[in-house]
C-alpha cells in the first residue's frame, strides 16, 4: 500500500507537468463565439405630439426596442445597409392618437460618436378614423398607416445615446381621410 502511493503521486505530477507543457506550446485555445444578443437597444423619450395639426399642445412617451441584425456583411459600409428590426409604442398621454409600431431601423455613423437613423414601417393607430372627425381630434382616415422617422444621434458612451427624432404616420392615400400624424422629440438609447 505504501509503494502505490508515491506511484500515484508521481503520476499525478508528471501528469499536469505535461499537460502544462502540453499549454505552452500547444495551439492557442480557440474563443468560443458568444452568440448575439437577440435585442440590441432599448429607446424611451419624449415627443411633442404632431404640433402642426388639431391634436396639438399635448405629450407622447415613446418606447422601442430594436432587435439584433438577422446577418452582419463584412465592411462598416456594407453592414450599415443592414437592417435593424424594431417594434415600438408612441402612447398620448393626453388620449389623443396613440400607435403602436414595427418595422426595420438602418444606422449609418459619422462619426464613433455621431450617427443617423431612418426607419420604414407600418403602424396601428387609435386615432379618428370614421367620417366625422370631432373637433380638436386629427383625421387619420383608417387605423392602418405607414410610419418612417428619422433620427440624428449622439453617443454618449459605448451604450447610451441621445438622439433628436421625427416621426410621421400616414395611410398615404389609401383611405378617404390622410391628415397623418407628425411628432418631434427626444429619446435616450440603451444598447446591450
Amino acid at each position: 500500500m505504501r509503494q502505490f502511493c508515491p506511484l500515484v503521486l508521481a503520476f499525478a505530477v508528471l501528469s499536469g507537468a505535461g499537460a502544462r507543457a502540453a499549454d505552452l506550446f500547444g495551439p492557442a485555445p480557440v474563443p468560443v463565439a458568444q452568440p448575439a444578443p437577440f435585442i440590441s437597444e432599448f429607446r424611451l423619450g419624449g415627443f411633442a405630439h404632431d404640433p402642426w395639426s388639431p391634436e396639438s399642445g399635448s405629450v407622447d412617451v415613446n418606447a422601442e426596442v430594436l432587435f439584433a441584425k438577422p446577418f452582419t456583411l463584412s465592411t462598416p459600409l456594407a453592414n450599415a445597409f443592414v437592417p435593424r428590426p424594431h417594434i415600438g409604442a408612441t402612447i398620448n398621454t393626453q388620449g389623443d392618437t396613440s400607435v403602436a409600431y414595427a418595422g426595420l431601423s438602418w444606422t449609418f455613423d459619422f462619426t464613433s460618436r455621431v450617427f443617423f437613423e431612418g426607419t420604414l414601417g407600418g403602424a396601428l393607430n387609435n386615432g379618428t378614423a370614421g367620417p366625422v372627425t370631432p373637433v380638436g381630434r386629427s383625421a387619420m382616415g383608417c387605423h392602418a398607416s405607414f410610419r418612417e422617422s428619422a433620427s440624428l444621434g449622439f453617443r454618449l458612451t459605448e451604450a447610451i445615446s441621445l438622439m433628436g427624432t421625427v416621426e410621421h404616420m400616414s395611410n398615404a392615400g389609401i383611405c378617404s381621410d390622410n391628415r397623418g400624424l407628425t411628432n418631434v422629440g427626444m429619446r435616450l438609447g440603451y444598447s446591450f
